[in-house]
């Protein structure tokens, strides 16, 4: 069977990786739609009806290496994955002192190692192919210290040191690195109090998605490697 080109996205239940889903899906990509939930994108896919046809979901746990193999080499049997987006992440939001180490494992588990164990799946056949697009959704903690975020923080930051130092490695292989480092977004992942004070001056998911796209679309010479996107009230 001939293989489709498609865009690989983790954490695709909800928030900006729903939205960046449906924003590449409208543009015409195939995209290839994980997360731990499949039924809310099943869900999501039905209410948007026609326009949701280009999303192909499928249930992945980015915390077992084992499940993420099986799924890349099933995938791989009908398509190609040209594009990996790693989106999907956790947060706790408490003090260090607070965090349990279930919680700093899980976190650890999804939001580093998880998008490592994704970049390594795809990395032997984007190097074979001499091409590539590998785009992580990272957080302005990165750039900023910010209280009752420890774990967090060192999760979002290891990925990008990771990222930067396989920029430089695979630049000879036409493999585009792209770390983008949205700040306070009006997600799920905040806690309910925290958005009913704050969401008025918080970026939306679809406005982080439409710019990830517009980035991942200028196929030139010129590439965007990092990306600071900030609500423009600034940080809360």
């Amino acid at each position: 069977m001939e293989t489709n080109k498609a865009v690989w996205i983790t954490g695709t239940s909800s928030g900006i990786g729903r939205e960046l889903a449906i924003e590449f899906a409208r543009n015409g990509e195939l995209v290839i739609a994980t997360s731990r939930n499949i039924s809310r994108i099943q869900n999501f896919k039905k209410e948007l009806g026609n326009k949701s046809k280009n999303i192909i979901p499928f249930e992945l746990d980015l915390r077992d290496w084992g499940a993420i193999d099986n799924f890349y080499s099933e995938v791989s049997k009908n398509y190609k994955i040209s594009t990996l987006i790693n989106n999907a992440g956790l947060s706790s939001f408490k003090p260090a002192i607070e965090d349990s180490l279930e919680e700093i494992k899980e976190i650890i588990d999804v939001n580093l190692l998880g998008a490592i164990y994704c970049i390594k799946t795809v990395l032997p056949s984007m190097i074979s192919e001499n091409k590539g697009t590998i785009i992580n959704i990272l957080s302005v903690v990165t750039q900023k210290i910010f209280k009752n975020s420890s774990v967090y923080s060192a999760s979002k930051s290891g990925l990008m040191a990771y990222s930067k130092v396989l920029r430089e490695e695979v630049r000879d292989k036409n493999i585009r690195v792209l770390n983008v480092y949205p700040g306070a977004t009006k997600t799920s992942i905040w806690p309910n109090q925290v958005l009913e004070k704050y969401s008025h001056r918080m970026m939306t998911p679809e406005e982080v998605a439409k710019i990830v796209y517009q980035i991942y679309s200028l196929k030139t010479s010129v590439v965007t490697e990092e990306i600071l996107l900030r609500p423009i009230q600034g940080d809360l």
